[in-house]
């Protein structure tokens, strides 16, 4: 049986990535092992699937003064030390990282131990921990067709993200019943994040009364971010955060109202959802989901549209425009080349294993 250690943590937006490889690597034999940070975020997402879990010491690189810029190289220097005593006792055939500062240990000693790594950037540039792991790296997974010129080309790969499979097997019916919805009027899903995104929240809600006249609204604002003078309004169902039923809100929404995370827009992509993109802006951020919402927009695949610019109608009308012109945004993510993450990261994970078996 081959062996795979897969890494990635601090959001979850580098762990469900590995979540959605889970099923391929276990039927195509593998045996899975986890590392991440001692408890981080990773380590609860990961406790559902019955992982082997080890967590090692990590540290932040960070652009800024910061105290902490002082420690952290050493539990940078300990996790690497950690990392490569478990990858010299596990030995496994592979490592697959989706990035995130407690990768930058595992792949480094991964590689020198001459064990071949896989890693994946979301984002169009690669962050920071990625650029430090791109250099020992097999193979360079990727999202958007900008990325390419910030990889060597004999490493870079363009497969998209990996989705978890159950989010296409949703049922419209069961989203309609669990928010007291009515079949003959489209449904808007708002989605802002696990933690929310207040500005979306507060444009979404203010918008809600023109809304509401044409469309259904079912909003996943966020924990802590229901609005209890909204609870009894007709059509607009809240919710904190939506788990396992997260494929029939998706089976049952015509558009998405979304930030422009990278995996987000991914899953949009995936299930061949129209959407309007309200990226985190560049003050908030270090400017990731302005660039993957333009190239969201130039592929045809989204509308979007700027934080600071929205106004109550102009957020109406670009539902409107999204609504009637949804048919053009399905046919451009049809012909999408990233839409088959798993069996092309499948095969690269299969080619590096086979190579250190051999």
């Amino acid at each position: 049986m081959k062996k795979i250690v897969l890494t990635g943590g601090g959001t979850a937006g580098h762990v469900t990535p590995n979540i959605a490889l889970l099923p391929a690597l276990q039927a195509a034999g593998y045996e899975i092992a986890y590392v991440g940070s001692y408890e981080g975020i990773e380590k609860k997402l990961i406790a559902d699937f019955n992982i082997p879990y080890t967590g090692i010491s990590t540290g932040k690189f960070r652009r800024y003064l910061d105290p902490k810029n002082f420690s952290d190289p050493f539990r940078v220097m300990k996790g690497f030390v950690e990392a490569r005593n478990y990858l010299k006792n596990y030995q496994p055939d592979v490592v697959f990282s989706k990035g995130g500062f407690v990768s930058v240990p595992v792949v480094r000693a991964a590689a020198s131990l001459h064990i071949p790594c896989i890693i994946h950037e979301s984002d169009m540039t690669p962050g920071l921990a990625n650029k430090l792991c791109i250099p020992v790296a097999e193979k360079v997974c990727y999202n958007f067709p900008e990325t390419m010129k910030n990889i060597p080309a004999d490493k870079a790969v363009l497969t998209g993200s990996p989705i978890r499979a159950e989010l296409a097997e949703g049922s419209k019916l069961a989203g309609l019943n669990m928010c007291g919805f009515t079949a003959n009027k489209p449904v808007i899903m708002v989605i802002g994040g696990s933690l929310g995104a207040a500005n979306v929240n507060k444009a979404v809600r203010d918008a809600l009364p023109k809304l509401l006249e044409d469309f259904q609204v079912v909003h996943l604002c966020g924990k802590d971010k229901i609005d209890n003078l909204l609870l009894n309004t007709p059509g607009y169902k809240q919710f904190e955060y939506i788990k396992a039923e997260l494929k029939d809100i998706f089976a049952m929404a015509d558009v998405v109202i979304s930030r422009a995370g990278a995996n987000a827009i991914c899953e949009l992509l995936a299930l061949k959802k129209p959407n309007i993109l309200i990226p985190l802006p560049a003050a908030s951020s270090r400017g990731d989901q302005l660039l993957n919402a333009a190239s969201f927009e130039a592929q045809g695949y989204s509308i979007v549209l700027n934080e600071d610019d929205i106004t109550t109608n102009l957020l109406v009308d670009k539902v409107h425009e999204l609504y009637f012109n949804r048919q053009n945004y399905v046919d451009a993510m049809s012909k999408s080349h990233q839409m088959d993450a798993v069996k092309t990261i499948m095969e690269l994970i299969n080619a590096a294993a086979d190579k250190k078996t051999n």
